[in-house]
């Protein structure tokens, strides 16, 4: 453990009375309540379109989503403008991170850029506690996009916005240099969000093996380093260092192996964890009962 380094303590950050009072809605006066953050998204109608839903039909309504933070007690409910401005007078007691850029999934990702949808202003009038930016790591228009990112940063210092940022390696780059979710790829990712100046950063859990005849090698030291995967993503943590990291719960799978990577992230220091398709592709009471077991995992530390 490096010397230097100490888990972020929300007291002790340095932030706009704005930013640290929507934070604090989000960390300690809805959801789990601890200071940690369990938070539902459902950006994906524009990252993938309808294909997502067909595996639980009633989650193509956002509706279902809603009740499901609702009924969860999620944190926060992440979406785009189009469905925050619809919906969110009907459930105005779910907090909202609203998501202000993104991309379909169409063209080739290798050049991804996601553009605005939407504004940190919008983000106000909507009464939400934090947007979500998507950042691609690696991608030749990653000048073009951390860009951008500035410009919404200094909105959100503006406004007193929490920033929370998806940071996500993609392009042909990367994917030379170990994939997109090797040790390497995730942990400069995490690095890059906070000197980007994000408030928090949702990563992917980091894998350790690779493929070299299809992924190359990653530079060392990543290449031949000798940890488990709960270390690699403690590094990672560790890498963000006063930017708080969600983890990606990523496309659906058992829940033996959420649980497990839960249980890892949070040993690992997590803030929290960001679960969608896991949770809503279910239905609405295996769903709450998922939920349940990854709360009283996310409390034991």
């Amino acid at each position: 453990m490096n010397e230097f380094y100490r888990k972020p303590k929300f007291s002790d950050l340095d932030m706009p009375i704005g930013k640290r009072a929507r934070l604090n809605r989000l960390l300690y006066e809805k959801g789990i309540g601890n200071g940690k953050l369990l938070i539902l998204p459902i950006d994906q109608g524009v990252e993938h379109g309808p294909i997502d839903f067909f595996k639980n039909p009633a989650s193509k309504h956002p509706r279902y989503e809603l009740e499901l933070a609702r009924r969860g007690g999620y944190s926060a409910i992440a979406f785009h403008f189009g469905l925050a401005a619809k919906y969110r007078r009907e459930f105005p007691d779910i907090p909202v991170i609203l998501k202000i850029n993104g991309k379909t999934n169409i063209p080739d990702d290798a050049r991804a850029f996601s553009a605005l949808t939407a504004t940190v202003e919008d983000a106000v009038r909507l009464g939400a506690d934090a947007v979500g930016y998507t950042l691609f790591v690696g991608s030749p228009a990653q000048s073009k996009d951390i860009a951008q990112l500035t410009k919404v940063r200094a909105n959100c210092d503006r406004y007193g916005m929490p920033l929370i940022v998806w940071s996500y390696p993609r392009g042909e780059a990367i994917d030379r240099k170990g994939g997109r979710n090797h040790f390497y790829a995730v942990d400069y990712a995490a690095r890059l969000a906070s000197e980007c100046g994000a408030d928090i950063v949702k990563v992917n859990f980091p894998k350790l093996e690779y493929d070299p005849e299809k992924n190359g090698s990653p530079p060392a030291p990543y290449n031949d380093i000798d940890i488990d995967e709960t270390e690699a993503f403690r590094q990672v943590v560790e890498s963000a260092g006063d930017t708080m990291v969600l983890v990606s719960g990523g496309s659906k799978t058992d829940d033996k192996e959420l649980l497990g990577k839960v249980e890892m992230s949070m040993k690992a220091g997590a803030t929290g964890l960001i679960f969608g398709r896991n949770m809503w592709q279910r239905p609405m009471d295996e769903a709450l009962v998922l939920t349940d077991k990854i709360k009283e995992i996310m409390n034991k530390y």
